[in-house]
């Protein structure tokens, strides 16, 4: 069944937001233990508002037009999470000649899993931040995304911490890549 990648529009922001949680909780078990997954689906798994009205949030969608992920890229310093983090979101405005593009909140659908959704959806922000000048990518990766963004060219900085609701922390991994 062929999958389109297309700009995520603000109305479908609640069909994307369903998506994350079920892509949390169905595909994330292994790496986060319960009550982590639901904290974070509280506030660092919330969708970036900011990220759709830029323009660099996208749907994979199917040909019937079920949305089965979503993911993206962006030019502000923003590393990682959404409108609900409880860290303060860095805003500014990335240069493409010295600053890496991050790429942002890929989730799949656990219905759709190990299908290349993610890669597409990788893909997809690569090209487009490319297209906009950028030639290195960074991101903060879950635990659960690692591998694939290993095989995607992708190498390990650092382990963080990131806080989450109820005292909770999940760990993310920063990774960076530089175009080719």
């Amino acid at each position: 069944m062929p999958i389109h990648i297309r700009p995520l529009r603000t109305d479908e922001i609640p069909q994307i937001t369903a998506l994350i949680r079920a892509s949390v909780r169905g595909l994330q078990a292994g790496d986060y233990d319960e009550a982590q997954r639901e904290a974070a689906i509280a506030t660092v798994f919330t969708v970036d508002t900011r990220l759709v009205a830029d323009g660099g949030y996208f749907a994979a969608e199917t040909e019937d037009g079920i949305l089965i992920g979503c993911g993206g890229w962006s030019a502000r310093k923003t590393l990682y999470g959404g409108d609900h983090q409880l860290e303060d979101k860095a805003p500014d405005w990335l240069d493409p000649a010295v600053d890496a593009a991050k790429i942002r909140a890929i989730f799949v659908h656990p219905d759709w899993a190990r299908q290349g959704i993610g890669a597409m959806l990788l893909h997809a922000a690569e090209q487009a931040a490319h297209t906009a000048g950028f030639r290195r990518y960074e991101m903060g990766s879950t635990l659960t995304g690692v591998s694939l963004y290993k095989r995607s060219g992708y190498r390990e900085l650092e382990r963080i911490q990131v806080p989450v609701a109820d005292g909770q922390t999940i760990e993310i991994v920063r990774m960076t890549k530089d175009a080719h």
